[in-house]
């Protein structure tokens, strides 16, 4: 193979892979946060008398927190099912097509309150609803772990891996906000077709947008089971399977995995949470609903310009520093949040410093649980590569549970459910909602700093180090088994 044609596919490897996050951020987007605002909120339980309907609200919340909880110890099993994955089309792939494709057809079905059975049956609903939702974020499990897991597989480069995770984040911060800026507008419009009136939030505007989820769920998953390359490499010499009990032995020992996955969960729960309780502060505390998609605008602009930027950023400066620096501005963004929560202008403002950090947070997470697996390589003797990066979606799991919770239960305690006058409100049911909102989180992200400036270690440089050394200790095995 020619120069050419090597540089040729390593670049449509990359923008296939890049293309797949563009559909799974959207997906967990709409799924974390939007779901909520379905059922919480708006629409799912419209028919309901509103002691029925504040019940069944409660009831899902709940059912979405243990499900989600429970699944997380599922994780590192499907990643050791991906690990020990043998077929013609590689590790990876077959599962993007079988978790991709089958979770974004159960997201559709959810956002049609499972084809209506929510109004025929609240006892089958609610089974039938549990089965979905397991299965679904089993199948969504797959997909991620798969997506993520790749990254080891289709480098060895710390800088390629950035790369590829830049270009994956990238196109996941347009897929993410993106849902954001345009949820409004798309189930108006679909509202609108059904005949439901033009910006109104029926069931047939939000199957609409589950619809339009789906599909680009189910087109990016091909791109990357179909456009991206695996290379062979010395250090992915497999060796034997490893057992489940493996699993979770390799993830205990890696040390700088669980403080990163520590700081990260803590980061991803104030972030999931405050992004969910959004659509709040525009609804009932500054009472400007349709500005609202501003947030996403903000957020996607931003992502848009820091993102492609994140490589050429971390070439001046180290990781630690751009990650312990996104924090303050977080910090920074939540006080304003606080202070003048009522004025849209102020409140404009925290939107940017707290989206913009975001970029240089998770990529450099990302990165740094994608570099453990040669840390836990070289300190185990064994390589996990799905395994260790299942890490990463069980966080946003462990993150999504408890922050959907906090959303959906502040919504009942803060009154702030099925459409209520926002002149309705009393002062305590703005303190409440403030609370969960804005305060909370702020102590949480005062605690993920903590926990990465005193326990993360695991640099560029040191990675560099350790891939030299796995390198030359397979050498010498080498030489010495010949």
């Amino acid at each position: 193979m020619s120069h050419n044609q090597g540089a040729h596919k390593s670049w449509v490897s990359r923008i296939c892979y890049a293309i797949g996050n563009l559909g799974q951020a959207a997906f967990y987007n709409a799924l974390s946060t939007f779901f909520v605002t379905y059922y919480a909120a708006q629409t799912l339980f419209r028919d309901y008398e509103a002691e029925e309907a504040t019940a069944m609200i409660g009831i899902i919340t709940a059912l979405v927190f243990i499900i989600r909880i429970v699944e997380i110890f599922i994780d590192p099993l499907l990643g050791n099912l991906v690990d020990n994955t043998t077929t013609r089309w590689g590790r990876f792939k077959p599962w993007q097509v079988i978790g991709g494709v089958g979770s974004s057809i159960l997201l559709f079905a959810i956002f049609t309150g499972l084809f209506g059975l929510v109004n025929v049956n609240k006892g089958v609903f609610i089974v039938v609803f549990i089965i979905v939702f397991v299965v679904l974020d089993v199948l969504y499990s797959l997909r991620d772990i798969s997506y993520w897991g790749m990254i080891p597989a289709l480098s060895s480069s710390s800088q390629e891996r950035s790369v590829y995770t830049a270009l994956g984040t990238f196109t996941g911060s347009i897929g993410y906000n993106g849902v954001t800026a345009i949820v409004v507008p798309v189930v108006a419009f679909f509202g609108s077709v059904a005949g439901a009136g033009a910006g109104s939030e029926s069931q047939e505007g939000w199957s609409g947008f589950g619809a339009v989820i789906g599909i680009l769920g189910i087109v990016t998953c091909l791109a990357v089971a179909f456009g991206t390359r695996e290379e062979e490499s010395v250090l992915r010499d497999s060796g034997e399977k490893s057992s489940p009990l493996q699993a979770f032995q390799a993830i205990g020992r890696n040390d700088q995995l669980l403080w990163v996955s520590l700081s990260y969960v803590l980061y991803s729960i104030a972030n999931v949470a405050t992004t969910g309780f959004m659509i709040y502060l525009f609804k009932f505390v500054l009472r400007m609903p349709d500005s609202y998609s501003i947030v996403g605008i903000i957020a996607f602009v931003i992502g848009l310009i820091v993102t492609p930027l994140y490589p050429a950023i971390n070439r001046r400066l180290p990781r630690r520093y751009l990650y312990l620096g996104g924090m303050v501005l977080m910090a920074i963004a939540y006080i304003l949040f606080i202070l003048f929560s009522k004025n849209l202008t102020i409140v404009f403002i925290a939107l940017v410093l707290f989206y913009l950090p975001a970029t240089c947070i998770q990529m450099t997470a990302i990165l740094t649980i994608t570099d453990s697996v040669e840390y836990g390589q070289l300190k185990t003797g064994k390589r996990n590569e799905a395994v260790t990066l299942s890490v990463r979606p069980m966080l946003d799991k462990i993150a999504g549970a408890l922050s959907n919770s906090i959303v959906g239960f502040v919504a009942i305690a803060a009154a702030m459910t099925n459409d209520v006058d926002p002149n309705l409100l009393t002062t305590t049911n703005i303190e409440t909602f403030k609370t969960a909102a804005f305060y909370a989180p702020l102590g949480v992200i005062v605690l993920s700093f903590l926990v990465f400036a005193f326990k993360v270690s695991l640099s560029e440089k040191k990675h560099g180090e350790i891939v030299e050394v796995l390198k030359q200790n397979m050498s010498r095995a080498d030489i010495t088994e010949g």
